[in-house]
């Protein structure tokens, strides 16, 4: 591969828009757009129906279905999401390209995070920065340049911007789906990891909640007629977190217990919830036929219901992926970037498109580091950096030097979907 005067114009566009696509950014993560706070949620899809306007097709919105959720109460209650927003540009090109991304984030509405700043040290420090307001930033920088390239009309591609990714995408999976179908390499806006690099093989994951029930009784009066949950609970617990190391790469996190009831009463309902990362598919079987006995021993005459599932298969770094991501170092060389690649035991939209036999690199976002807290962070260079980085990626795909077709027919053959 190599770069030409038609695909430098494109670069050099990118280099000139440099501010814009950080402080597109930097506005969007002013709005708040917590994974359940639905109208910062319909602010952000606002905007990025202003944003996406750019493109030669028109956004589209795409409705998503209700989610249930587990209360503390132990009742199932319906949790309502905004739509997806779909932009769907050259359909009937021969080569397709999927781009996904999420506009929520894991910080709520009343979080006292709620600004950009930047740090000494020239860090933009902020909610969303990196996870992922600037990698949607990024992506809609490239292709606004990829559209300037004369090559642009061999290529046709589908984004996809969804707003429940950071509660495991339980409603948009379903589009991610589809519209991995339809392509034949897919491209994703997760930040990279810490250190620069791209996530190669992901772990699956999967988030589940026990719903132990028992019998409410007076703790004085009638003590010995009650069933107490929280017990129950927590000895489920405690087997659950037994998992950990009796399969090679399964990792069982119990992160909550909720129930409880006054001092004098015995409390009647409990619920555990935890979350189980895997890194092949048996392991996942493995995993579920474990869970289910521990539901089934619960004993003391109470009772236990197990809700949710896994949400995301595992993502090996099979052949197709490898011929993938030395395409992509390729397309780093040509502009001095040296793309390296790690395991990783997260988990993204990735994952969904890798089920549906999509191949895909997930990291290609800003750099930058400590998502999900407030200490996070992006480095305003690689805001070009990356957008060159997919420009090129594009540029490639839509020229042959990428054989896009190819390296879906390798996934195809390998028949790694699940």
């Amino acid at each position: 591969m190599r770069l030409d005067s038609e695909d430098r114009a494109v670069l050099d566009y990118v280099a000139q828009v440099g501010g814009q696509i950080v402080d597109r950014a930097v506005d969007w993560c002013a709005i708040n757009s917590g994974s359940r706070h639905l109208a910062g949620l319909e602010r952000q899809r606002q905007a990025l129906l202003d944003a996406t306007a750019s493109l030669p097709a028109a956004p589209v919105e795409i409705p998503l279905a209700p989610s249930r959720e587990v209360g503390a109460d132990g009742r199932e209650t319906e949790l309502v999401h905004p739509p997806s927003l779909a932009v769907i540009v050259r359909p009937e090109a021969a080569v397709q390209v999927v781009l996904t991304g999420h506009y929520d984030t894991v910080y709520p509405e009343t979080s006292a995070f709620q600004q950009v700043r930047t740090r000494p040290d020239g860090a933009l420090h902020g909610p969303g920065v990196a996870d992922m307001k600037g990698g949607i930033s990024v992506m809609l920088a490239a292709l606004e340049a990829f559209e300037r390239h004369p090559a642009a009309p061999n290529l046709g591609y589908r984004v996809l911007l969804s707003p429940d990714e950071e509660i495991g995408s339980v409603a948009s999976a379903p589009v991610l789906a589809e519209f991995a179908r339809r392509g034949h390499v897919g491209l994703t806006y997760e930040p990279a990891l810490a250190d620069g690099a791209l996530a190669s093989a992901r772990k699956g994951s999967g988030n589940f909640h026990i719903v132990v029930h028992g019998r409410a009784a007076h703790a004085g009066r009638d003590f010995a007629a009650g069933r107490n949950a929280v017990i129950g609970a927590a000895r489920i617990a405690e087997k659950l977190h037994g998992l950990n190391g009796l399969r090679d790469g399964i990792t069982v996190n119990v992160a909550r217990i909720d129930g409880g009831a006054p001092l004098n009463m015995v409390p009647d309902v409990a619920v555990v919830r935890f979350n189980v990362r895997f890194p092949q598919a048996e392991a996942a079987i493995w995993f579920e036929g474990e869970v289910a006995r521990i539901v089934g021993e619960v004993g003391d005459d109470l009772h236990a219901h197990l809700h949710g599932a896994i949400t995301r298969g595992a993502k090996p770094f099979n052949a197709a992926q490898q011929r993938l991501f030395g395409a992509v170092k390729e397309a780093g060389a040509l502009l001095g970037q040296d793309i390296t690649w790690k395991p990783s035991g997260g988990v993204c939209e990735g994952n969904n498109l890798f089920a549906s036999g999509l191949p895909n690199v997930d990291t290609l976002g800003v750099r930058g580091g400590d998502i999900h807290s407030e200490a996070e962070h992006a480095w305003p260079e690689s805001f070009v950096e990356r957008a060159q980085l997919s420009a090129v990626i594009l540029m490639k795909l839509a020229s042959g030097d990428i054989d896009g077709r190819g390296i879906r027919a390798a996934m195809n053959a390998l028949g790694e979907t699940h």
